[in-house]
């Protein structure tokens, strides 16, 4: 199936490239996350060829796609793609950025005032299956893109990393979590995103589904088990 081979060929180029859909916090002074300031004719350009970005994203990978076919999309001339992008790999990542700056935008507000690290986890998780449910063309360019780094080092990632010490330093999660708890999470809310955009399921599979993906996660990484059942039935409320 189409979604089948997107995520194929997404954890094939995660392999070589060890890049993974971003998780975390939004950080909006982060540079990735900042679009250029254009002028207002330059704007409309970039808009324009984002805009034919995401229609093809959606119906193939970059790979397969001619930069000729995105400026006719976009009904600009081909030097324009240029003034904006060096090649079709940066053009990719622009377009993720946008997706991305949504999601963040999500557990950001979701996560807001809240303290307990486990249930940031959750709803981290959570607001990543509500985009993938509400807008899975959006989900499917996400799922394209391989511009985030899994490395904990990335600025993009403080956020779970965050978390994830948090969780440590409150006797929370079990030790291996501080090697490989950022990573496992990452995983995990990759392929969830993956599986509803290629399966569709109606809210109630979905919170099942969501729900059992949280016990098993959490509790993989080291959490009580009755308290993972309990953060994951609150997360799956809101679903």
């Amino acid at each position: 199936m189409q979604i089948a081979r997107v995520v194929l060929d997404y954890m094939v180029k995660y392999l070589a490239s060890d890049h993974i859909v971003k998780y975390g916090r939004c950080m909006p002074s982060h540079p990735a996350l900042s679009p250029p300031t254009l002028s207002p004719r330059a704007a409309r350009t970039r808009r324009a060829l984002i805009a034919a970005g995401f229609e093809l994203l959606a119906e193939k990978p970059i790979d397969a796609i001619p930069i000729d076919e995105v400026v006719a999309r976009a009904s600009v001339a081909k030097g324009s793609f240029f003034n904006h992008f060096s090649d079709k790999a940066a053009f990719s990542s622009a377009i993720a950025d946008e997706v991305r700056r949504e999601l963040e935008d999500r557990i950001t507000l979701a996560n807001a005032g809240v303290a307990d690290p486990l249930v940031r986890l959750a709803g981290g998780m959570r607001e990543g299956a509500l985009l993938a449910l509400a807008q899975p063309k959006r989900t499917i360019v996400l799922l394209r893109s391989n511009a985030s780094s899994t490395l904990s080092s990335h600025p993009l990632n403080q956020g779970l990393v965050d978390d994830v010490d948090a969780a440590l330093a409150a006797g929370l999660l079990r030790g291996a979590a501080r090697k490989g708890g950022v990573l496992y999470w990452l995983g995990l809310c990759q392929m969830l995103i993956a599986n509803f955009v290629e399966e569709r399921p109606d809210r109630d599979s979905a919170r099942e589904r969501l729900g059992s993906m949280l016990v098993l996660g959490l509790t993989g990484l080291g959490a009580d088990p009755g308290q993972a059942e309990a953060i994951a039935e609150a997360a799956c409320t809101a679903l």
